[in-house]
């Protein structure tokens, strides 16, 4: 009786973990192979029409979920991709390289809300949607305007486009002295794609909320 009492008990945080993690439901709507990455959470290669669902504890921040392209890996895991690159895994245990198209999330924060964006500072490699599916949030946002087509020269590059931070690195493009504007380069990504992070300091324009416990769908190629 006292070992079933006890069993129940370590149990219960258990069951209430799962109960309120949110489920991420990836999507690759491409005609072509993505490799999914994600911090947390690995990665996962997704043909076309494939799905790949993650299940994220509660409370996590720093959260990525990104496209990568043209990758090859060997049956161990390991190997490169052109775009999304995170130190050569299949299962990524780091942010991946730019450029590369990024949905990113903090779950529980202030006032018991998600925390949800797309950003394009780490560049842009393929169209991303990032949606609510439960709670009650309907607020989706998407970036599917062919960047990588319409990229200045200056940014272009093999698979993507990148965001003039990661090709210049001065204090105009990273923001790293905490205040910055928009310039030429940030109102490009901006004006084709207003619901994404355009520049560092773009949040009052850029950042989304739905109810902890909401859960989310992202989908390359929408």
């Amino acid at each position: 009786m006292i070992f079933s009492t006890i069993s129940t008990y370590l149990l219960l945080p258990l069951l209430f973990h799962f109960t309120n993690a949110a489920v991420f439901d990836i999507l690759n709507n491409c005609p072509y192979t993505v490799w999914a990455g994600a911090v947390p959470g690995g990665g996962q290669q997704l043909d076309p029409g494939q799905t790949w669902s993650l299940n994220v504890a509660p409370g996590t921040t720093g959260g990525r979920i990104w496209p990568r392209t043209n990758c090859n890996f060997d049956g161990s895991g390991q190997g490169s991709c052109q775009t999304g690159d995170c130190n050569g895994l299949l299962q990524c245990q780091n942010y991946g390289v730019p450029p590369n198209t990024l949905a990113e999330y903090a779950l529980n924060q202030f006032s018991d809300l998600d925390f949800f964006d797309i950003s394009l500072v780490d560049g842009f490699n393929v169209p991303l949607e990032f949606s609510p599916t439960s709670g009650g949030c309907t607020r989706g946002i998407s970036c599917t305007a062919d960047i990588n087509g319409q990229c200045p020269n200056e940014l272009r590059a093999p698979g993507g486009c990148n965001n003039p931070c990661t090709v210049f690195k001065t204090d105009e493009y990273c923001c790293n002295s905490g205040s910055c504007e928009p310039t030429d380069f940030s109102r490009f990504f901006k004006d084709r794609c207003p619901d994404a992070y355009s520049y560092p300091k773009d949040d009052p324009t850029s950042t989304f909320t739905c109810p902890a416990g909401t859960n989310y769908r992202v989908v390359f190629c929408p």
